[in-house]
C-alpha cells in the first residue's frame, strides 16, 4: 500500500480519481448492506455462530466504506496554505484505520469462537447449522470475491492505496465466508461431535483477517512515520540522478511517501564554470527524468552546488 508502485499508467486528474473511488466504494457499500443483513439473519435462523460472526464482519465493511468515501476526497485536495505538502497523508491515515478495524474484528471473532469451542469441549451443546447458513456462505463468497476484484482493479487504475486496501477488506470477507462454509458444512454432515467446527471456523477466519490487517497496517504506519522509500526504488532514483547529463555528483538524498505522492530531497553537484541558468536547467532535467520514471506524483527538491573534484562512488554519489 504505502510501498511504491509505478504510477505512470494511473489517472492523474484528481477529480476523476475521486469520482471513480467514490463510485466503486458506493457499490461495495450497498452490497455490504445487503450481505450483512442477509448473513446475520441466515446465521440466526440457520443456527450458525460462524455465520453471525461473518455477518458482523460484513457490517464492519460499512465503516471502512464510509472512511474511504470521506477520506479519498480530502486526500486529493490541492496543497494550500495550511497543508503545503498536500493532503496525501489523509489517505495513509484512512488505510491505517482500515487495518485497525480489521484487527478489532479479528480479535472479536477469535474470542467468540474460543469461548464456544471451550464450551463444546466441556459438554455444552452446539446446534447443527442448516442449509440456509450453508447457502448464504456460497452467496457471500461469490459476491465478495467479485467485489474484491472490481475494487482492486479500480484502485490500481487510479493509484489509490486506500481503495486497494478496501478491496483487501472485501477479500478478507470472502475468506471468512470460505472458512465459515467449511465449518458449517462439517458441523452439518459429520455428526453431532463435529459441530464444534462451526466456532472453530470463526477462529480460523480471525487469523486470516489479522494477517490482512498487519499487511495493510504496517506500510501505512511506516509512511506516517516517514520511513524512506523502498531500497529498490531508491536505487533506481540514484541511477536516474547519477546518469543525467551535467550531474558530476550528488549527495544528501532523502525520500518519503505521502499518500499517492513521493517526495525526494538531494543536492546535485555541477561544473562551477557553467551559468546559474545552466545549473537550473540540469536540475530541471533531473526532475523531469524522475517524473518520467516514477510518475507526476513525484516532487523533487533539488539543491545545486559546484563540483570541486570530490571522489565519487557508485551511482555518482559523493560524501
Amino acid at each position: 500500500m504505502a510501498a511504491h508502485k509505478d504510477m505512470s499508467n494511473t489517472m492523474t486528474d484528481d477529480a476523476q480519481v475521486v469520482r471513480v473511488a467514490r463510485h466503486v466504494t458506493w457499490v461495495g457499500f450497498w452490497i455490504n448492506a445487503l450481505l450483512g443483513v442477509a448473513k446475520v439473519l441466515a446465521g440466526v435462523f440457520g443456527r450458525s455462530a460462524a455465520m453471525v460472526a461473518d455477518g458482523v464482519h460484513s457490517f464492519s465493511d460499512f465503516v471502512s466504506d464510509i472512511i474511504v468515501i470521506v477520506f479519498i476526497g480530502i486526500s486529493r485536495r490541492k496543497a494550500d496554505e495550511r497543508y503545503q505538502y498536500g493532503h496525501g497523508k489523509y489517505e495513509t491515515f484512512a488505510t491505517m484505520l482500515l487495518s485497525l478495524i480489521l484487527a478489532a474484528v479479528a480479535v472479536m471473532f477469535f474470542v467468540d469462537g474460543a469461548e464456544k469451542t471451550w464450551g463444546a469441549l466441556h459438554g455444552a451443546e452446539i446446534p447443527s447449522p442448516t442449509y440456509l447458513a450453508l447457502g448464504m456462505c456460497v452467496v457471500s463468497i461469490v459476491s465478495k470475491e467479485w467485489l474484491y476484484r472490481y475494487t482492486r482493479r479500480a484502485g490500481e487504475r487510479i493509484g489509490s492505496a486506500v481503495v486497494v486496501a478496501n478491496a483487501w477488506h472485501h477479500r478478507s470477507d470472502a475468506l471468512s465466508s470460505l472458512a465459515t462454509m467449511a465449518g458449517v458444512g462439517g458441523a452439518m454432515f459429520l455428526g453431532p461431535h463435529w459441530r464444534v467446527l462451526d466456532p472453530i471456523a470463526a477462529m480460523v477466519v480471525s487469523v486470516f483477517i489479522a494477517i490482512v490487517a498487519v499487511q495493510l497496517g504496517k506500510p501505512a504506519i511506516q509512511e506516517l512515520l516517514e520511513v524512506s522509500l523502498p531500497k529498490e526504488t531508491v536505487k533506481e532514483m540514484y541511477s536516474v540522478i547519477g546518469t543525467t547529463p551535467g550531474v558530476e555528483a550528488f549527495h544528501r538524498f532523502a525520500s518519503r511517501q505521502s499518500g499517492n505522492r513521493m517526495f525526494v530531497d538531494f543536492h546535485i553537484k555541477v561544473s562551477p564554470e557553467i551559468t546559474v541558468d545552466r545549473g537550473h536547467g540540469i536540475a530541471s532535467d533531473v526532475e523531469h527524468r524522475l517524473r518520467q520514471r516514477f510518475g507526476d506524483g513525484l516532487a523533487a527538491n533539488i539543491h545545486v552546488e559546484p563540483y570541486r573534484g570530490q571522489p565519487v562512488g557508485k551511482y555518482n554519489m559523493c560524501e
